[in-house]
C-alpha cells in the first residue's frame, strides 16, 4: 500500500509563493519578451494551421504571418507617429490650461479652507510661516542613449522568440512529451496541450479582432466628429489596447477621452461626445459582442479579473495589464482538462 505524499505547511506554501512572485518581479526583463513572444505566436497560430491546410510549409508560413504582422505595425507606427508627437507636446501645455480652469471652479473652496487654517493657527498660537520647499533634478544627457539601444534590442528578441515559437513550439511540445514514460500517459498529455493550444489560440486571435474591430470603429467615430483621420487613428489604436485590460482600461479610456474633449471642443457638450461614443461602444462590446461570440466557457469572475490586473500591472505595469487576462483564460483552461482541477476552474468564473 503506498505511503501518503506529505503535505507542506501553510508557511512554506505562503513563502514558497512569495518567492515565485519576487522572481516574477525581478527577472521581468527576461519574462516579458517571452510572454510578449508567446502571445503574438498564439495569435498567429491559427493563421500558420490555415495556411498548412493549402500545403504552405510551417517555415514559409511563419515568414509569412510574422512578416504581414511586421509591415501591419510598421504601417500603423508611421501613420500614428506624427499625432503622437503632437499630442505629447500639446498635451502638458492644455493639462495646465485644464488646471487652471478647474482651479478657478474651486478656488472659493480653497479660499475658505484657507481661511479656516488661519483661524485655526490663530486660536492655537502658531505663526503663519510659510515653508520653502526647493527641488533639485539631474538631468542625465545619456539615459536617451543607453536607453535606446536597450529598447531596440528588446523588440528584436521579441520578434526572433515570437518566430522561434512559430516554427519550433510543435518541436519542443514533441521532445517535452517523449521524455513521459508511459505511451498512454504520451497521448494524454498530447491530447491537453494540443486542446489547450488550439482554445487559447483561438480565443487570443478573437479578443485581438474584435479590439482591433472596437479601435476602427472608435476611430470612424471620431473621424465623424470631425478629427483629423491620424488624430482618429492615433486614438482607435489606444482603445483597442486598453480594451485587453478589462475594467481598468475602459475607465482609463473613458479618462483619456474626456480630456480629449476637453482639449480638442469648446463646447461642453462636444467635449462630452467622445467619452459618451467610447462608453456606449465598449457597453455594446462587452455585454453584447463577446459574450456571443466567446461563450459563457471563456467568462471569468470579475473579482478574479481585478485581482489578476492588480497582480500583474503592480509587478510588470502597462505589459501586465495587457497580458492578464490571456494568462488568466490560460490557467482555466489547464485547470478543465486536468482530472481533479475542475472545481478550481469554476473558481475562476
Amino acid at each position: 500500500m503506498p505511503r501518503p505524499r506529505p503535505r507542506a505547511s501553510t508557511a512554506l506554501v505562503v513563502l514558497a509563493t512569495l518567492a515565485v512572485g519576487f522572481t516574477l518581479w525581478a527577472a521581468q526583463d527576461v519574462i516579458l519578451p517571452v510572454l510578449l513572444a508567446a502571445f503574438f505566436a498564439l495569435i498567429g497560430n491559427p493563421l500558420i494551421r490555415l495556411l498548412r491546410r493549402l500545403y504552405v510549409p510551417r517555415f514559409l508560413a511563419a515568414v509569412l504571418v510574422l512578416v504581414a504582422g511586421l509591415a501591419g505595425a510598421g504601417a500603423l507606427a508611421v501613420q500614428l507617429a506624427a499625432p503622437a508627437a503632437e499630442w505629447a507636446e500639446q498635451a502638458p501645455r492644455e493639462a495646465r490650461k485644464l488646471g487652471r480652469q478647474l482651479q478657478d471652479l474651486t478656488r472659493p473652496m480653497h479660499e475658505a479652507n484657507r481661511i479656516a487654517e488661519d483661524m485655526a493657527r490663530a486660536a492655537a498660537g502658531e505663526t503663519n510661516r510659510k515653508v520653502e520647499v526647493v527641488r533639485t533634478r539631474v538631468d542625465d544627457p545619456y539615459a536617451a542613449l543607453t536607453r535606446t539601444p536597450q529598447m531596440a534590442a528588446s523588440v528584436l528578441a521579441v520578434v526572433l522568440l515570437t518566430f522561434f515559437f512559430m516554427v519550433y513550439g510543435e518541436n519542443l511540445q514533441r521532445n517535452a512529451i517523449a521524455l513521459l514514460p508511459g505511451r498512454q500517459q504520451k497521448k494524454f498529455t498530447v491530447e491537453i496541450l494540443h486542446g489547450i493550444e488550439r482554445e487559447v489560440s483561438r480565443y487570443v486571435l478573437t479578443i485581438s479582432l474584435i479590439n482591433a474591430v472596437v479601435g476602427l470603429a472608435f476611430a470612424g467615430i471620431l473621424y465623424l466628429l470631425d478629427f483629423q483621420a491620424q488624430e482618429a487613428l492615433l486614438w482607435g489604436t489606444a482603445v483597442m489596447l486598453l480594451n485587453y485590460a478589462p475594467y481598468v482600461g475602459p475607465l482609463i479610456g473613458m479618462c483619456m477621452m474626456l480630456l480629449v474633449g476637453f482639449v480638442a471642443f469648446d463646447e461642453t457638450w462636444r467635449s462630452l461626445l467622445p467619452a459618451v461614443a467610447y462608453l456606449v461602444l465598449h457597453t455594446i462590446e462587452g455585454q453584447i459582442v463577446t459574450p456571443i461570440v466567446l461563450g459563457r466557457r471563456m467568462a471569468l469572475s470579475p473579482l478574479v479579473l481585478i485581482l489578476a490586473l492588480m497582480l500583474f500591472g503592480w509587478m510588470w505595469g502597462i505589459i501586465g495589464l495587457l497580458l492578464s487576462v490571456p494568462l488568466l483564460v490560460c490557467v482555466k483552461l489547464v485547470l478543465e482538462h486536468v482530472e481533479g482541477m475542475g472545481g478550481w476552474a469554476r473558481l475562476l468564473e
